[in-house]
């Protein structure tokens, strides 16, 4: 078994969760055995040790990008800098709005967090509709980083995400996808 369909087989299905329709893909089954996580965390830590790819900043994306991006950013010896939900940061912050399937949510980036120049991989534990990313992305770029690469677990590529993520210019490494939402 490669690697991608070893850790899919490790992430949970949940029918009609949040709401009726949805099929939701739950990643706590990665992180709950050790060695699958370990599995998880090495195929992103080989793939960022690659000189070209190296960044000096890992950015987590609120909140499951922070699990695995703090690990990440341990492991290949940098820093990390998380993305909160609105309201979460006690210094000053940046804020970008992006839209939802129903309204808006905003996220926020301390000021310092990176400094212009910095070579960053933005991660998150999933991509659908892409707004997270984009919003990371551009919090970011406003500082004058530089996020060489999106990075996540899954791809729900029937949501679009990817393909705008892509269509934006910004390159995208993901682990596994899955059909249908």
């Amino acid at each position: 078994m490669d690697t991608s369909d070893y850790l899919k087989s490790h992430i949970r299905t949940v029918p009609d969760w949040p709401a009726p329709g949805v099929q939701f893909r739950d990643i706590t089954p990665l992180l709950q055995d050790p060695k699958v996580f370990r599995v998880l965390i090495d195929t992103f830590v080989h793939r960022y040790m690659d000189p070209a790819l190296r960044p000096n900043v890992v950015a987590g994306l609120d909140a499951r990008g922070f699990i695995i991006g703090s690990v990440l950013a341990y492991e290949l010896g940098v820093g990390f800098v998380p993305i909160r939900k609105k309201g979460k940061l006690p210094y000053a912050t940046v804020e970008e709005t992006y839209e939802l399937e129903y309204g808006s949510a905003t996220v926020e980036l301390h000021t310092d967090a990176v400094r212009s120049g910095d070579r960053v991989v933005l991660i998150d534990d999933l991509i659908a509709t892409g707004g997270t990313m984009m919003a990371g992305r551009r919090l970011l770029e406003k500082l004058g980083a530089q996020v060489m690469e999106g990075a996540a677990i899954v791809d729900l590529p029937e949501l679009g995400g990817s393909d705008k993520l892509r269509a934006s210019g910004l390159a995208l490494f993901t682990l596994l996808d899955f059909a249908g939402h």
